[in-house]
């Protein structure tokens, strides 16, 4: 009997996110160790914590495919890439990276309605929700970022954001959270 709720391309394209959410842990894990090396860490801490955030929707995917009885495939990983040139395009690049990232989860969203796949639907808006997170979370860094002075911010004003970062929440606030009395 087969067991398998998921359609042939759609258990591709989620061990193909599995793979990218590794992928992506492996971009943090990078650009934290060179911030490190940099003296940057809070920054290191940030980007760290995310490694670990980005390994758990690995994970997340794997255990839901496990579930929908589907074959899971772990693929290799692709090198990360070069190391940033500076604080800011750090903050840039992972910016493009979650960017491209919310385009891969809105084509599983897409191809999970269009098969009528409505667990695997449901499924991926927890991964719509958090990706809105991350984006703008990454944008409120480059805010910062772009207040600070960018490539060309002062070492000061570089210890600063380490400095809040280091002890800082990594969440963003939800927009459909917010209300008039809560802002």
């Amino acid at each position: 009997m087969n067991k398998n709720r998921l359609s042939p391309a759609l258990a591709s394209a989620l061990n193909a996110q599995m793979t990218k959410e590794a992928y992506a842990s492996q971009i943090y894990l990078s650009f934290a160790s060179w911030a490190d090396t940099q003296g940057f860490e809070g920054v290191a801490t940030f980007l760290f914590r995310h490694a670990n955030e980005e390994r758990n929707h690995m994970m997340k995917i794997l255990e839901y495919i496990l579930k929908r009885g589907a074959p899971v495939t772990i693929a290799a990983i692709p090198a990360p890439p070069a190391h940033p040139a500076s604080i800011n395009n750090c903050f840039e690049m992972v910016f493009a990276h979650e960017v491209d990232n919310t385009t891969s989860i809105y084509k599983l969203a897409k191809m999970s309605m269009d098969e009528e796949d409505w667990a695997t639907w449901n499924f991926m808006q927890w991964f719509v929700k958090e990706q809105v997170e991350e984006e703008t979370l990454a944008l409120k860094l480059l805010d910062k970022m772009k207040i600070a002075g960018g490539d060309k911010a002062p070492t000061d004003t570089l210890y600063l954001l380490d400095s809040e970062l280091l002890k800082g929440p990594d969440k963003a606030r939800a927009a459909e959270d917010v209300t008039t009395e809560n802002p």
